[in-house]
């Protein structure tokens, strides 16, 4: 059998470089860890996890931890973080690392479970849920010397590392997009006291409307969580209160869809009556008709980003918190034809 020594001796490396350089370490230079990897393909070298493991005290293996949202299929995932979570395993795949991936309840102590089980090396947190039901756990994690990562909005104060993206921006961007179209009166549906990332996307539109000179009506705003739903739900209320309203900004694109079906029942045409925008471009968002206008965020750079953050900490080098640009995607249902 193919030995490190035998693939440093062949790529004219020391054998710790092979080793740095199989586990993805960025450290060794590209070219020499894809001249490492071609040796060890070619040798049909594998690593035996469980003797370095031994040697490292390490797992080798990363937790991805989703929590809890409501969703029609009953999955309880938001379907914003399944093209992320595709991201995050290919790039645990690159660094050798395996991919835990569980469901947490919000209700369970799951901070308590993953901090003392050694099942992981650290933790990537995925969820909007709510920030102020799970801000407790956070710090206790932090007390606890636990190494994670999450997504979400950037604060000043907040526990651990965050990747997240320009939510404020992404807000401000959706609502001057519909001003532009001639839309004064536009309703936000979200729970910005639930959400910071809902909260900044808030903001943002607030900022918009007022830079357009445009004031803000409290009346316009109504808390809804993330799914189809409670979008639908919201509208209809704002419907049933006999508000007028030409634009509905959804703060994510499960609400605006729902929010979409809603206005269909009432008998009012998207986008001639009542444009619509979302935030995330999730999949669903280009195949609903008519088609989403919404808020694009990088999940393909958000899940490598997340992975090396984390394996940065395990390896005690130093992390900055990244906010990520987001951009607007225009499409058929806030622009009349």
């Amino acid at each position: 059998m193919a030995t490190s020594l035998d693939i440093a001796q062949l790529a004219g490396v020391s054998q710790s470089t092979v080793s740095r350089a199989l586990r993805g370490d960025p450290m060794v230079n590209e070219k020499t860890r894809e001249r490492v990897r071609e040796i060890a393909r070619r040798l049909d070298y594998t690593v035996d996890k469980n003797a370095s493991n031994l040697r490292s005290q390490q797992t080798r293996t990363l937790a991805l931890l989703f929590f809890e949202d409501p969703t029609p299929d009953e999955s309880n995932i938001n379907p914003f973080f399944m093209s992320m979570q595709g991201w995050i395993a290919r790039v645990c795949s690159e660094r050798g690392y395996d991919l835990l991936v569980s469901f947490q309840q919000m209700s369970r102590n799951w901070h308590a479970e993953y901090t003392g089980s050694h099942k992981a090396d650290g933790l990537i947190l995925l969820g909007y849920g709510d920030f102020v039901a799970y801000r407790s756990k956070l710090d206790a994690l932090v007390q606890s010397g636990t190494r994670f990562v999450r997504w979400g909005s950037l604060l000043l104060d907040q526990p651990g590392i965050t990747i997240g993206s320009d939510n404020q921006l992404g807000g401000r961007m959706v609502t001057e997009h519909l001003v532009a179209q001639g839309r004064r009166r536009v309703a936000f549906i979200g729970a910005p006291e639930h959400s910071p990332e809902v909260m900044e996307r808030y903001r943002g539109y607030q900022a918009a409307l007022r830079a357009a000179g445009i004031e803000v009506d409290p009346a316009l705003r109504i808390d809804a969580v993330t799914s189809q739903q409670s979008g639908h739900d919201a509208v209809l209320e704002l419907l049933d209160r006999g508000l007028t309203f030409d634009a509905v900004f959804g703060a994510s694109d499960l609400i605006a869809i729902g929010a979409m079906r809603a206005l269909a029942e009432r008998g009012l045409k998207v986008p001639e009556q009542v444009a619509v925008a979302g935030f995330d471009d999730i999949a669903m968002a280009a195949n609903v008709s008519p088609s989403l206008t919404t808020v694009a965020q990088d999940t393909r750079r958000a899940g490598r980003l997340l992975v090396e953050a984390l394996i940065a900490l395990i390896e005690g080098k130093p992390v900055q918190s990244i906010c990520l640009p987001a951009h607007l995607v225009v499409r058929e249902s806030s622009v009349v034809a």
